[in-house]
């Protein structure tokens, strides 16, 4: 009986603090038309302090909706063309001697900022997506003998284009899982695309207010924490993982050929984080199972390895996810 009455007081208190989920919708919706799964999946890797990989073709609105979102949250913004003649010095900084002071002093790259857009991040070598993966997991970056912090909140969009694979450089497994959501966009619908012709065409191009400020962003990150997960919800975040790693355990004996490796524990963290985000977005003080399901797709699509016999079939690891969903037993 007690636990109700906790449960209604954090709903209460959650309702409370979500309130400019709203707001910053409404902001970003005036300029991004449509993408309604962008700009949700943007608040959650934001509110769960998880970077994003976006897959999509040419001028869907990605650059729009980060920078947007910069804008937004009053945060730094930077965009890094990824290319193949790119160095890690690039990206971090390096340290230029100054002959005024006579020593070396430290440049800073472009990474120094609180929303970071990779551009078509598997054009540069591996060298280059490994010096952004230690400032993605270790939030810091080391030049010279210095290892320094970066700013909060750190949020890492990468876009790839799923076309064009001449002169790419596909990223690593263990770079792809560190990645909290990967989100394909498609094309907005036809009310949507002109509406955007309108937008594009107008006098003036619409611009989003700044409602927030990084620091509350950071507030609002240790409110989704509080955010109450019940056990069987995390039971049930367990099984569909290890439903990747031992199909047949879960009666799902036809993929045991066609997965190759299964999901690691950072997808149970993040699928759990995930879910909570969710929630928060949607005004409410716990996780219900829908807002796993909500987020497995996202969360999942990058973490299951297909053997080439899934690949000869045409099974997708969204067709796994799907079967995963519908076997596993829902709390």
């Amino acid at each position: 009986m007690e636990q109700s009455v906790d449960i209604r007081e954090l709903n209460e208190r959650i309702k409370a603090e979500s309130s400019f989920v709203d707001l910053l919708t409404i902001e970003m919706n005036k300029v991004i038309v449509g993408q309604k799964h962008l700009v949700e999946g943007l608040l959650i890797g934001l509110l769960s302090d998880g970077h994003i990989l976006l897959e999509g073709v040419p001028g869907l609105a990605k650059t729009l909706a980060i920078n947007t979102l910069a804008t937004v949250v009053d945060a730094d913004f930077s965009r890094i063309q990824f290319t193949p003649d790119l160095l890690p010095a690039d990206l971090l900084g390096t340290m230029i001697y100054s002959q005024k002071n006579e020593e070396f002093v430290m440049k800073k790259g472009p990474i120094f900022t609180n929303f970071v857009l990779a551009d078509e991040i598997n054009r540069a070598p591996a060298k280059v997506q490994s010096a952004l993966l230690e400032a993605m997991q270790e939030r810091q970056v080391t030049i010279g003998d210095t290892t320094h912090k970066l700013e909060e909140p750190f949020l890492v969009m990468a876009t790839q284009n799923p076309i064009e694979q001449e002169g790419t450089y596909p990223l690593p497994e263990a770079q792809v899982d560190r990645f909290m959501l990967k989100i394909v966009i498609s094309y907005p619908q036809k009310e949507e695309e002109q509406m955007i012709i309108r937008h594009n065409l107008a006098q003036s191009f619409p611009k989003a207010s700044s409602i927030l400020k990084p620091d509350d962003i950071i507030r609002a990150r240790k409110v989704v924490k509080d955010v109450y997960m019940d056990e069987k919800i995390e039971k049930y975040i367990v099984d569909i993982v290890f439903a990747t790693r031992f199909p047949a355990k879960y009666s799902l004996e036809k993929y045991e050929e066609m997965i190759s490796y299964g999901c690691s524990p950072r997808a149970s963290i993040s699928l759990s984080m995930a879910a909570k985000a969710y929630a928060f977005i949607k005004r409410r003080g716990y996780v219900i199972p829908e807002d796993v399901r909500a987020v497995c797709h996202d969360v999942l699509r990058h973490r299951i390895g297909l053997s080439y016999e899934a690949e000869a079939n045409n099974i997708t690891s969204i067709d796994v996810i799907n079967d995963i969903l519908n076997t596993v037993e829902v709390p």
